[in-house]
Parts: C-alpha cells; sequence; structure tokens
C-alpha cells in the first residue's frame, strides 16, 4: 500500500511538472512573439501579449497606467516609429507559478537605437484565459 501511495504521488508530481513545462513555454512564446513584433514595428501586434481588457495595468516611469487601449496609446507616443521602437531583446530571469492559472515573470529589456540604448527589468503578472496566456499586469523601469 506504501508503494502504491508514493507512486501515485510521483505521477502526480510528473504530471504536475509536464503542465508547468508546457505552460512556461507557452508564456515564453508569448514574449518570443512580443519582440519579434516590437522588432517588425508593430505595436498592435505586440499588444496581443496583453489582456485585452480595462483592468490591464501597466507601470511605467510616469506611473500607472489602466487599460488595454490607453497602454497602446502611451507606446504609440513614447516609441514612435521603427526608429523610435529600435531592436528589442529579453532577458528572462524568472517564471514561477502562482498558481495554475497566474505567473509571474521576472526579466529585463535591452532596446537598441540609433541614438541611445535604453535598458531596464520588468515583472509580470501572467494570467491563462480561456487556454491562453495574457500579461494582465506589467511593471518595467
Amino acid at each position: 500500500m506504501k508503494r502504491l501511495l508514493i507512486i501515485a504521488f510521483l505521477l502526480v508530481s510528473i504530471g504536475t511538472y509536464a503542465q508547468t513545462g508546457k505552460d512556461k513555454q507557452a508564456i515564453l512564446d508569448v514574449l518570443e512573439k512580443q519582440r519579434g513584433d516590437w522588432n517588425k514595428g508593430d505595436l498592435e501586434a505586440f499588444m496581443q501579449g496583453y489582456v485585452k481588457s480595462d483592468s490591464l495595468l501597466f507601470v511605467g516611469g510616469n506611473g500607472p497606467t489602466y487599460g488595454w487601449q490607453k497602454t497602446l496609446d502611451n507606446y504609440k507616443k513614447t516609441y514612435q516609429g521603427k526608429a523610435g521602437m529600435g531592436f528589442l531583446t529579453f532577458g528572462i530571469k524568472k517564471v514561477d507559478f502562482l498558481n495554475k492559472d497566474v505567473a509571474f515573470v521576472l526579466g529585463s529589456w535591452h532596446l537598441k537605437r540609433e541614438k541611445d540604448e535604453p535598458k531596464g527589468y520588468y515583472t509580470l503578472l501572467f494570467k491563462k484565459i480561456s487556454g491562453e496566456w495574457k500579461i494582465f499586469v506589467d511593471h518595467s523601469s
């Protein structure tokens, strides 16, 4: 009986790890798609990684912004045209699952532009909504 419980525990643990690995890859895929869309100069496509809702929270240098459209508008104002957007790279430091549908991501960002190279860090909260991982909180500095 003891052996059977240990085997059952191991099978559940392996199944949980596999799901987490699959979900982690899905989150990394969202970030990679965002990076690619940014580097193409396509902010609307980049924004598809965010939950399209008024509850989206983006916290940057100018404080909090609520809502998908307002966040997109701020990006358009701050990063005008391909030259203003530059070439984006990410450094993923950590992906932790807070529960099966919420994940915390810590990473760095770096923009290479003709005249400067701004960089910083971000923390993201992802939520699995209808089977898709979306960013619902972004704090970037």
